[in-house]
């Protein structure tokens, strides 16, 4: 680059020298002092010293352009990991790994699958302009992490897993989220208020279809068939066949039937020889 712009100051000066006498010698040949082949040679001089400068230019602009090229400027912010290549190490254009990876992290985006039988609620919901609030929990679901919503669903069912994928993004303006973390998603679709909830331990199948065992009066169980609604966690959602504080069988339902006699565990904790029981209870 010096190399460059020291090679033009030099030529610019032999083009302004060039000029001047230029001029000098005009004034010369208007008093007729000097012959005309003199002041053409002077002339054509000017011209080549101003093709020398327009060459030198151009070399300037290309060391400019090649320093531009020696710097790398990343297309996004976000989090950079771990240099992939040491100093000294020859990079080609052909190279693959690049020199770093660079990770957007706000807002940052998780994908989640959700089985196809429940797509038709969410697609609803989604086509219809809803958003969809996102919560993403930690591993062990015990911790909300952050909260965002529904932005993309995919375009196919995968027909190896039943499932299809979702894309959430989260604000994570406290860098909670990372790339790569895993999480579990929790989509709000639908707000039941009102609805009885039971532990999902609670329903058995048969014939007809989902039952639970209702713990009466008498201390024994009468088999109740129920309709199942929307699961959150360990719990679910009963639409018909049971009342709020009417008490289900939760462990030990495989020994029962009709008409057992049960007892009701302390804190609803299985023991030996009884059956543990829960209250149904109103979702808030």
């Amino acid at each position: 680059m010096s190399q460059a712009q020291g090679q033009l100051a030099h030529d610019q000066a032999l083009l302004d020298d060039a000029k001047l006498n230029l001029k000098r010698y005009q004034v010369l040949f208007d008093q007729d002092s000097i012959p005309k082949q003199q002041l053409d040679t002077q002339n054509a001089l000017v011209h080549q010293y101003d093709g020398t400068v327009r060459v030198d230019g151009a070399q300037v602009e290309n060391a400019k352009l090649q320093l531009v090229y020696a710097h790398v400027t990343a297309p996004i912010s976000g989090q950079i990991g771990l240099r992939l290549e040491d100093a000294g190490n020859m990079i080609t254009p052909s190279d693959t790994t690049g020199l770093a990876v660079i990770t957007k992290l706000q807002p940052i985006t998780v994908i989640f699958s959700i089985p196809e039988d429940n797509l038709p609620q969410v697609l609803g919901k989604y086509q219809a302009g809803q958003k969809l609030i996102a919560e993403a929990y930690n591993r062990e679901e015990t911790k909300r992490i952050a909260t965002g919503y529904l932005l993309a669903v995919d375009s196919q069912i995968d027909q190896t897993t039943g499932t299809v994928k979702l894309k959430a993004v989260f604000d994570n303006n406290d860098y909670a989220l990372f790339p790569n973390q895993f999480v579990n998603i929790h989509l709000l679709v639908d707000a039941q208020k009102g609805a009885v909830i039971i532990p999902v331990a609670a329903i058995q199948q048969g014939p007809q279809g989902s039952f639970v065992f209702v713990v009466q009066s008498d201390q024994t169980v009468a088999v109740r068939e129920v309709t199942t609604g929307a699961t959150q966690e360990d719990n679910i959602a009963i639409e018909e066949g049971l009342a709020a504080g009417e008490v289900v069988v939760v462990e030990g339902a495989d020994k029962l039937k009709e008409g057992s006699k049960v007892t009701l565990a302390s804190s609803y904790k299985h023991k030996s020889s009884s059956s543990g029981a829960a209250p149904g209870g109103d979702n808030p």
